[in-house]
């Protein structure tokens, strides 16, 4: 599942990742250090006789030998005041010891600079742009796209990344991001036993388009409510093709359960109707109530659609969108939340689906919870959604 979308991620996070570790590899300005000042004090010797000699008259030579007796009288103070000025600066170290030595403010510049690195806003545009194309051919949502992004440039751009984890950090940020394309998880299977008992028929009304799967889903459904010990009646309201009756039909055989149908062409509002006055008689838990599969660009459809959730009152309507079909399924449950207002989503067909953009992208755009995953054919082939386990198979 997803394994062409992990492929790619996978690739596309590495060669981000590379290109980063190409830039410059100062974050900041590596100055050349400064050459310290020596005040090393002068010769006091040296002094003294310039100092002589500054002050010695062209004009007394004669009194050559007193001045050089003066010159000797002075150098031992001058040795002293020179001794005074070596000692002022190793004092002044002592009395500021928190500040660095010349070596270490040069070692600590130069080792931020080699194990970091800093990603421009410009470059980050650059590089993602990758990243982009990967998502679009994995049928991600534009509005999906666009979190990743914001979500990675805030992580990313302008903040030091160490050299060795800059693919550790895109993941992480990654997996973040997608994990917050989930609405709040919901328990369907956890639940559904207090909401039957609270309030008994509990009525679930499936929506999609032919070919979504919503029949073989329902039936799946009824299998996984039987488990749990609960009574399910079925309502065969899709009046418009009476090979879905047919099947409902097969299905509700197989598994020992009541099928409520009218004819052919028959108001799918009654259908539904008579199925939920049959479980308040006969004391069944669970009333899951088919519809037509209909198109959401199909307004007369949708209007019929309306009026079975006025007639019925489901307490909850599910979307079943085939995953396989990224964008449609995603745009499908978009129409269907304007239209009805869905409380939850089925993908069917997820174990077939390579490339996962619906699995990852309808959650956010409708705001509502993936329920289960269709994964096969048989009735226990319904597996409920774990976000978690999403992002583990695609790699992050």
């Amino acid at each position: 599942m997803f394994g062409f979308l992990k492929k790619k991620l996978g690739e596309v996070i590495s060669k981000f990742s590379e290109k980063v570790k190409e830039e410059p590899k100062a974050v900041a300005e590596i100055k050349e250090p400064e050459k310290p000042k020596l005040e090393a004090a002068k010769p006091a010797a040296a002094e003294a006789k310039a100092e002589a000699k500054k002050e010695a008259p062209v004009a007394a030579v004669q009194e050559k030998e007193k001045a050089e007796e003066r010159v000797q009288l002075a150098a031992p103070a001058a040795k002293a005041e020179a001794r005074k000025e070596e000692i002022k600066p190793q004092a002044a170290d002592y009395e500021q010891p928190k500040k660095k030595g010349l070596f270490e403010k040069i070692t600590g510049t130069i080792t931020e600079a080699v194990t970091t690195a800093k990603i421009s806003e410009e470059k980050f545009e650059q590089m993602f742009s990758d990243m982009e194309m990967t998502l679009l051919e994995n049928n991600a949502a534009v509005e999906v796209i666009g979190k990743i992004k914001a979500d990675l440039k805030q992580a990313l751009v302008d903040k030091p990344l160490p050299r060795g984890k800059i693919e550790e950090a895109i993941r992480k940020t990654l997996r973040g991001s997608i994990e917050g394309l989930f609405a709040s998880g919901y328990d369907f299977k956890g639940s559904i036993k207090k909401l039957a008992a609270e309030k008994k028929p509990y009525k679930v009304m499936f929506v999609g388009i032919n070919g979504s799967g919503k029949t073989t889903t329902i039936a799946k459904m009824t299998k996984m409510l039987q488990d749990e010990k609960l009574k399910v009646v079925i309502a065969a309201a899709d009046t418009f093709r009476a090979a879905a009756i047919h099947q409902l039909q097969e299905h509700a055989d197989k598994l020992g359960v009541k099928l409520i149908k009218h004819d052919y062409g028959a108001d799918p509002a009654a259908v539904a109707f008579d199925a939920i006055k049959y479980a308040e008689a006969h004391g069944i838990d669970i009333v899951l109530i088919d519809t037509a599969g209909r198109l959401h660009s199909n307004v007369n459809l949708v209007d019929e659609m309306k009026k079975i959730a006025r007639v019925a009152k489901p307490d909850m309507k599910v979307f079943v969108g085939e995953s396989i079909t990224g964008n449609d399924c995603v745009e499908q449950a978009r129409s269907f939340n304007e239209a009805i207002g869905i409380d939850g989503i089925i993908l069917s067909k997820a174990d077939i689906d390579e490339k996962g953009g619906a699995a990852i992208s309808v959650s956010y755009i409708t705001q509502k919870p993936i329920l289960f995953l269709g994964t096969g054919q048989g009735y226990g082939d319904l597996e409920q959604f774990n976000a978690d386990a999403i992002v583990e198979q695609l790699g992050l």
